[in-house]
């Protein structure tokens, strides 16, 4: 599983004008159950996106397709961990390193 910390390098105004289109290309890989969740760090400095099923090489190349990444809008940490204890009901992690 992979936490992706994203960290503006614009203003509010000009994340607001991409906002939209990386929405879009979430879409497929929350159908695909690669992103889990995805939403805004507050205060607004950035995002956060779950990701599973897929290895750190795989999800990088994702990421080049993000429109935030594309107009460089957004810095990616991409940081691996495995969840040792979940909730019920919290989305089985699928493994998969390099």
């Amino acid at each position: 599983m992979f936490i992706v910390s994203l960290n503006y390098l614009c203003d509010i105004e000009t994340v607001e004008k991409y906002v939209g289109i990386h929405r879009q290309f979430m879409v497929p890989y929350f159908s695909e159950g690669v992103f889990i969740a995805a939403g805004r760090k507050e205060p607004r400095t950035g995002g956060i996106i779950l990701a599973q099923g897929i290895s750190k090489s795989e999800l990088q190349k994702v990421i080049k397709q993000d429109p935030f990444y594309q107009h460089n809008i957004a810095k990616y940490d991409v940081i691996e961990f495995i969840p040792s204890k979940t909730i019920e009901g919290f989305p089985a992690a699928k493994a998969i390193t390099n």
